[in-house]
C-alpha cells in the first residue's frame, strides 16, 4: 500500500514510474471535463462548434509556448467534453528564462509537499498551469465547470506512433458519433 501524505491522503500516480516528464520529446495529452460534460461546444457535421468555454480551451492552448518557452505545439483539438493535444518539450531551442530558488525552510510540510507537486519544467506543470487558466475564465461563463482531476498521457517514442497520433486528433470531430457510444475509454 502506498504511503499517505500527511496520513490523510493517498493518490496513485498514473504516470510513468521512473520516467522525468521534463524530458524533451512529445507527449499525447488528454484532458477531461468532470463527469464528461459538454462544456467546450458540439460536433456539428463532423466540425466542432466552440461556445464561450470552447474558445477559452483553444485560446489559452494556443498561449501555451507564450508561458513555457520550452513548449512547441503539434496538433491538438477541443471536442465537447475533453482535449487532445501534442506538446514537445524543447528545451535546447526554447530561450527564455529557467530559474529557481530553492531555500531551505525547515518546514517539513512544505519538503513533502515539493516532493509530490509536479518538477518544474514538466508535463505536469505545464497542464496544471493551462487547467488553472481555462478553469478560472470558464468559471465567468458558466461557474459550473470543471476538469477531471487529472490528465492521461502517452510518450511518443517513435514517428509511427506520432504519425498515428496525429490523424487520430485531426479525425477526432469526424468519428465523435462513433467514439460517442464508447466515452468510457476517455
Amino acid at each position: 500500500m502506498a504511503k499517505k501524505y500527511l496520513n490523510k491522503y493517498r493518490i496513485e500516480s498514473i504516470r510513468l514510474k521512473g520516467y522525468d516528464y521534463s524530458s524533451e520529446g512529445a507527449y499525447f495529452i488528454t484532458i477531461v471535463t468532470k463527469n464528461r460534460e459538454h462544456f467546450f461546444g458540439e460536433i456539428v457535421d463532423g466540425k466542432m462548434i466552440f461556445n464561450g468555454i470552447g474558445d477559452n480551451a483553444q485560446k489559452y492552448w494556443d498561449e501555451i509556448p507564450q508561458h513555457f518557452s520550452f513548449i512547441r505545439l503539434d496538433e491538438m483539438v477541443v471536442m465537447p467534453n475533453h482535449i487532445h493535444g501534442i506538446l514537445w518539450i524543447d528545451k535546447l531551442g526554447g530561450i527564455g528564462c529557467d530559474v529557481a530558488c530553492n531555500l531551505a525552510t525547515g518546514n517539513t510540510k512544505n519538503k513533502k509537499m515539493m516532493e509530490i507537486s509536479p518538477k518544474r519544467g514538466s508535463i505536469s506543470t505545464v497542464i496544471r498551469s493551462y487547467k488553472s487558466v481555462v478553469t478560472n475564465k470558464s468559471r465567468q461563463i458558466n461557474p459550473n465547470f470543471a476538469w477531471q482531476p487529472r490528465f492521461h498521457d502517452h510518450i511518443i517514442r517513435n514517428e509511427k506512433s506520432l504519425h498515428n497520433i496525429r490523424r487520430y486528433i485531426r479525425n477526432n470531430p469526424v468519428i465523435w458519433q462513433r467514439d460517442r457510444n464508447k466515452e468510457d475509454v476517455l
